[in-house]
């Protein structure tokens, strides 16, 4: 192990700009898993995020002739961030290049520190090779994001003050990889000081550039990344920063969106922060862990590594937290084309809670819907599919398909054929387990379902829109019925929304 990584990491005097940041217990994670689980709440630095720490060492080792000429940076963001903060407290000119794809959040606040940003490419590595070329073109200093001795021993604070924080009995450490610098920083320094802790390092499965080179036994490209964890999305992991890394880890854990979203979650509720996709991997990798290794009474710590996303993204995360939980079955379901149906299909699920339910007549025979239902764990999924199975119904599992979640759950419907007397009506109701089947029930069968979409939001109220085959002559009858439910309801037969996109007639 280099001691003089060591003592870069103890040398470096980066706290007028950084800050030591706690270590916090996470609560309800803890007494839900049967761990002592930790987290290093890295999202609380001045720039949301750890980069700071190296960014500002680097520029601190700087000579003052380079200092003056400026510096320059690629980043998807946070170290973007961070090296703007700390060339503003020095006095030093910056110029962030970042991927064109970098949340507007992290671009505004680049800005926001005075430093220049040139948006570049899609990926990390178009903008880092412009850089470059700006380095020739400009005579700037380029401040690496991970693979730089200073850059790391940086980061590598996170492990100091982890330890110091926490000098119990501790089994191991997961730390989130993109190019590899907190990672290296950190186990350098946890298996110099405690050799007997774990260190794993963790990746989305979409952007392992650390498992690939692990796996080969040398530096690989990924021929693509996956964006979403956005902060290590990094085609081939660092030169130094694997030097280091194949000494110190001891596995490389990869994740899923899904289980980074569902980290997201567990952060939030123990924290009420919001992390981004890539400050809570690491947090999804001691998860998974957990539940392959089934862990027990263990002291796990891992690092919230930054909280910089875009708020519109809390959509499409709170969409598949339940998935990542493996709360939540997503199925492709026949049930007969007849009134009554789907209330029988509710009342043979029993006590379950539907999530999601959406349906649009096709013909006259079977009907299809694609049906979301909350469970426990895989195991009970399982168990769900052999109880319908055993019901007599034609089931398919949509829980892992991906355009099924992406896409389709959004497209079921459309224009359906031979349906001449159809209306269409907006439901309110409050929302707590059963209510879709006492919608359902109240409704009676009496007429044809030709349309259904629900989804729970976790509100306090159920939204559905609903298709009736009602004729002329019996929709007094049904508005009386629909009186009598006591729930808020629109007809919407008229709606320019249905004529255009759902209606026969149109």
């Amino acid at each position: 192990m280099p001691k003089s990584y060591i003592k870069r990491i103890l040398d470096a005097r980066i706290y007028d700009v950084a800050t030591e940041t706690p270590l916090e217990p996470m609560r309800q994670l803890s007494h839900r898993t049967g761990n002592r689980i930790l987290l290093k709440r890295e999202d609380l630095q001045p720039v949301f995020s750890f980069k700071v720490r190296g960014a500002y060492n680097k520029l601190l080792q700087l000579p003052q002739e380079q200092r003056s000429r400026g510096v320059i940076a690629a980043s998807a963001g946070n170290h973007a961030q961070g090296l703007a903060l700390g060339a503003q407290q020095l006095g030093v000119r910056a110029t962030i290049v970042m991927p064109s794809t970098t949340p507007a959040i992290k671009v505004n606040a680049v800005r926001m520190r005075g430093a220049e940003v040139v948006l570049h490419g899609d990926t990390f590595d178009e903008a880092a090779a412009r850089a470059k070329q700006l380095v020739e073109e400009r005579g700037l200093v380029f401040v690496h994001p991970y693979d730089d001795p200073d850059v790391i021993a940086g980061q590598g604070t996170v492990a100091m003050e982890l330890l110091r924080q926490h000098p119990g009995n501790l089994d191991a450490v997961f730390i989130p990889v993109g190019g590899g610098g907190l990672a290296a920083g950190m186990a350098t320094y946890i298996k110099y000081v405690r050799p007997e802790i774990k260190v794993y390092a963790v990746e989305p499965e979409d952007a392992a550039c650390l498992k690939l080179a692990m796996d080969a036994g040398s530096r690989e490209r990924l021929p693509q990344v996956g964006l979403f964890a956005d902060g290590v999305a990094v085609a081939q992991i660092g030169e130094e920063t694997f030097r280091i890394l194949r000494e110190t880890i001891d596995g490389v854990i990869t994740v899923t969106t899904d289980e980074i979203c569902a980290a997201i979650k567990d952060i939030f509720e123990d924290t009420r922060s919001i992390a981004e996709p890539a400050g809570a991997v690491g947090l999804a990798g001691l998860k998974k862990y957990v539940e392959q290794s089934g862990s027990q009474n263990a002291a796990l710590a891992t690092v919230c590594s930054g909280a910089n996303t875009n708020f519109d993204r809390l959509r499409y995360i709170s969409e598949r937290t339940e998935i990542g939980e493996k709360r939540e079955a997503v199925l492709a379901v026949t049930i007969p084309e007849k009134p009554g149906s789907y209330l029988q299909f509710c009342r043979d699920l029993g006590d379950r809670s539907i999530t999601e339910f959406n349906y649009r007549f096709a013909n006259g025979g079977e009907a299809h819907i694609f049906v979301g239902m909350q469970v426990t764990t895989d195991g009970d999924r399982q168990q769900l599919l052999q109880q319908l199975g055993d019901g007599g119904y034609q089931v398919t599992d949509l829980t892992d398909n991906e355009m099924a979640k992406l896409h389709i759950r959004h497209l079921v419907g459309g224009r359906a054929p031979g349906i001449d007397n159809e209306v269409v009506y907006r439901f309110e109701f409050p929302e707590r387990p059963g209510a879709l089947r006492k919608f359902l029930e109240q409704l009676a069968g009496r007429w044809n379902i030709t349309l259904f979409h629900y989804r729970n939001h976790g509100a306090a109220y159920g939204r559905v829109l609903v298709g009736l085959e009602v004729t002329p002559a019996e929709r007094g009858e049904l508005r009386e019925l629909l009186d009598q439910l006591h729930y808020p309801f629109w007809d919407e037969s008229e709606n320019p929304a249905y004529r255009f996109f759902l209606s026969h007639g149109a």
